[in-house]
């Protein structure tokens, strides 16, 4: 039968590496389980299998090989190891807190009411679209939920109201809103630790690799300044980039309006799910802070993971989502196995020595440059190496960990400067492909951003955000420091 190369590159990467001479400073169990890993992560890269599965494999192949542990039950803890991690619960319990946001139908009312009340100008609409997406990002983990579940189903339904459709008409406003729409969601993407599963999943990376932690308030005003000023500039730039045909759209409002009114009243469930939206914000704001008692609770702390389980039992208990709610979920169980393989995997290659053999022959390469040059060098590649991933999650598993490491051996790097700026960076680089981030995909099938036009505008958003981030947030972190 005759398979799809997609299928069989990770075998031949994996088997190239495993029969290739152990490189100096080695042992070969060492080299074997990169090649392993290796194999896995390309495997990712190009889609050979659903992402869970792959990750699965990979972690069986793994732990049965003997290459991290010998013994077999020893082996078999260390594969079941991730199971336990806050970190994987924290995203598996937020993507099934996003069906209630979804269900209940109140993120669609709130992006209908901006929509109504600064849509009558194109340029209007865009800020619209953008507040909508800031609006819930903070309690929505998945960008592909809230920008392609959410915000796209409303904007999408826009352009055909002036004549504006796929191919010849799509300038008139659809490729500009569909462009601010994809754009906005990179950015509320790196604005809240909450507004992106990879976001947690990397801090998870970083909390064992130097043992840095950062609470929900720290990420967000370490990145305000970027953040709040972008969110302003995506859609001028746009305006820019995308040269809409039509600047006022009048129509949009009253349209919104009526959705509005078929909608009806807030339901009793919109109402309940925003009094826990709001009570889960509260949570993860104040609820990790050891010095801010919190009422009705034994202690003065409540762990951000165990948030999302108190906000899903009172959704099952109001009857926002029942328990089959929770079990169709698909993207919520693939990710479970999709984080655990690849967090497992990744933190294998620490365990076996070979972040560290790799650390120590790249920083050798860069003895005599200076911490800050050698810092934005190590962005730099964190940043654009983006392009030869479709998942942000298998890249910072993949070059995370090597990323710190190097910075680590080189005297002088400030690492929490450099963590920062790496895990900043996840939401942003979304923008600069097709395939980079979940909702890329949507919009770029929708048929109103042409192939080479999504490249295009992805370099040119892309840049401006790097520049952002080096510009802004770089000397931002250091004067918080």
């Amino acid at each position: 039968m005759k398979q799809n190369w997609r299928f069989w590159l990770p075998f031949v990467v994996g088997f190239s590496l495993y029969f290739c001479p152990t490189p100096a400073g080695l042992e070969n169990n060492q080299w074997h389980y990169f090649a392993i890993f290796a194999a896995v992560i390309v495997g990712l890269v190009v889609e050979s299998m659903p992402v869970a599965a792959v990750g699965l494999i990979g972690l069986t192949l793994a732990a049965i090989s003997g290459f991290i542990e010998k013994d077999p039950n020893k082996a078999l803890r260390w594969a079941l190891s991730g199971y336990s991690a806050s970190t994987v619960w924290l995203i598996v319990g937020a993507f099934i807190f996003s069906i209630g946001y979804r269900k209940s139908g109140l993120g669609r009312r709130i992006a209908l009411h901006l929509v109504k009340a600064i849509g009558k100008k194109t340029i209007g609409l865009a800020y619209a679209v953008t507040l909508a997406d800031a609006s819930i990002a903070p309690a929505t983990p998945s960008n592909t939920a809230r920008s392609g579940g959410t915000i796209y189903p409303i904007v999408s339904n826009i352009p055909h109201i002036y004549g504006s459709e796929p191919g010849p008409t799509a300038k008139k406003i659809g490729t500009y809103i569909m462009w601010c729409a994809f754009a906005a969601t990179a950015v509320t993407s790196s604005m809240f630790l909450t507004a992106l599963a990879p976001n947690i999943a990397a801090l998870g990376i970083a909390k064992k690799t130097i043992g840095l932690d950062i609470q929900w308030s720290q990420w967000f005003f370490g990145f305000a300044p970027l953040g709040i000023l972008l969110l302003i500039l995506v859609p001028l730039l746009g305006y820019l980039v995308c040269k809409p045909e039509i600047k006022e759209s009048p129509e949009v409002p009253a349209w919104a309006l009526g959705e509005l009114q078929a909608m009806g009243s807030l339901s009793r469930n919109e109402k309940i799910m925003s009094v826990l939206v709001l009570l889960a914000m509260l949570l993860w704001i104040t609820g990790s802070n050891p010095d801010i008692t919190l009422p009705f609770l034994g202690s003065n702390f409540i762990n951000p993971t165990m948030v999302v389980f108190v906000i899903i039992s009172l959704m099952l208990l109001l009857n926002i989502i029942t328990f089959d709610d929770i079990v169709r979920e698909k993207g919520a169980w693939e990710v479970f196995f999709y984080f655990t393989s690849l967090l497992t995997l990744a933190s294998g290659l620490n365990e076996i020595g070979f972040i560290k053999w790799l650390a120590t022959g790249v920083s050798q390469h860069l003895d005599g440059i200076s911490p800050a040059i050698a810092t934005l060098l190590l962005v730099s590649l964190f940043f654009w190496i983006h392009y030869g991933f479709s998942s942000i999650t298998s890249h910072a598993a993949a070059v995370l960990p090597v990323v710190l490491a190097v910075g680590q051996g080189i005297p002088g790097i400030d690492m929490t400067v450099l963590t920062c700026l790496c895990l900043y960076s996840l939401g942003l680089m979304g923008v600069i492909s097709p395939f980079a981030t979940g909702p890329a995909p949507l919009y770029y099938g929708s048929g109103y951003i042409g192939k080479t036009d999504f490249w295009k505008f992805g370099l040119i958003f892309g840049m401006i955000f790097f520049l952002g981030l080096i510009g802004i947030i770089y000397p931002w972190l250091v004067f918080l420091r």
